[in-house]
């Protein structure tokens, strides 16, 4: 059962790879400041390197969401997985951006509150609203206000400075590159820490990971590795229904676009991985598009599609929940 849930927790990094590879590269693909195939391999290469970042995500992921007693059979952590794993492959058949990262919270929180017997005692309620439901909501609205301030400081500089468009392109174009590549880390680091975590939960389950007595965690080396090399190979495989919708059908993005929706969403993933927030990428990105695009004018961003991707997210973690719950019994009947 271990080994099984290692598999699936492995495989559900893959998809979290190329379901959320629109989160690095959609907006430097949709300026053609790199070409698709440049763009997977930075993106694979940064998505491998970021995964060995902080390991903050990945200790709340083990240890801070579920309480602890009730992770004690392996059935309940593969339930997990398996509810999220589906919600992924069904949004992705969709095209729509939604969160990897609340659709592995969500089976984690329903398959254990199954295995409990009560939602009330499974969960760890503060950390779940300090740590999850909390920045899902903030961290969009702060990524589409920053996205929005950094495009007017952009404009009112290239306003005094009056440069030709096509050399405003052209550099853009070129720190668009950097931008990207510092997307791509923070992607890396972000979400591969997740599934970090729940690999860690089943070690300790198993009795295969100490537990310090201030309840720390080390994550072990293979599972750094393992997990770092599937979100890249899942990179590098490329989402393209949901980079389409995330590179042109929010709005239409410039190389200048670009560059503030990633530099804004960088250095959020960047801040709320060091705090230990297991914050969905896609959120993020997603809400910097929608700041850029607003800044040139409100109409500019294509508000019904925004609808369908707020309805996304407002289902995974239910939708999740109840996938991982109901795969929780179906696997406890057999067992």
């Amino acid at each position: 059962m271990l080994v099984a849930v290692v598999i699936i927790a492995l495989a559900f990094d893959y998809v979290n790879g190329f379901h959320d590879a629109a989160n690095a590269i959609a907006t430097v693909v949709s300026t053609r400041a790199l070409s698709p195939r440049q763009a997977l391999l930075m993106a694979a290469i940064l998505n491998f390197a970021g995964a060995f970042g902080h390991v903050a995500v990945a200790t709340t992921m083990a240890r801070g969401l579920v309480e602890p007693e009730f992770v004690n059979r392996q059935e309940v952590i593969l339930s997990a997985l398996v509810g999220a794993l589906l919600w992924n492959l069904l949004t992705w058949w969709w095209g729509l951006p939604s969160s990897s990262s609340h659709a592995l919270v969500g089976g984690l929180i329903g398959a254990v509150a199954y295995h409990a017997g009560s939602l009330q005692d499974a969960v760890q309620w503060k950390n779940l609203v300090i740590k999850v439901v909390l920045p899902s909501i903030f961290a969009p609205i702060l990524a589409i206000l920053l996205a929005f301030l950094l495009m007017c400081a952009i404009t009112w500089f290239l306003h005094l400075t009056n440069p030709r468009p096509s050399n405003v392109n052209r550099r853009f174009r070129a720190m668009q590159r950097i931008s990207a590549c510092l997307m791509a880390y923070s992607h890396g680091m972000a979400d591969a820490q997740k599934v970090m975590g729940i690999i860690t939960m089943a070690l300790v389950t198993a009795k295969l990971q100490p537990v310090s007595p201030t309840g720390e965690i080390e994550i072990q080396l293979w599972v750094k590795f393992s997990c770092a090399l599937m979100i890249a190979l899942g990179t590098s495989a490329g989402g393209w229904k949901i980079i389409k919708t995330m590179g042109g059908k929010i709005f239409k993005l410039q190389p200048v676009h670009g560059f503030a929706a990633d530099m804004t969403s960088s250095f959020l993933l960047h801040t709320t991985a060091s705090l230990g927030m297991p914050l969905s990428t896609t959120h993020v990105i997603t809400g910097s598009i929608m700041g850029v695009g607003a800044s040139k004018r409100v109409s500019a961003v294509r508000w019904g599609i925004a609808k369908k991707i707020l309805a996304a997210w407002v289902f995974t973690i239910p939708a999740s929940a109840t996938v991982g719950a109901l795969t929780c019994a179906v696997i406890k009947a057999i067992v």
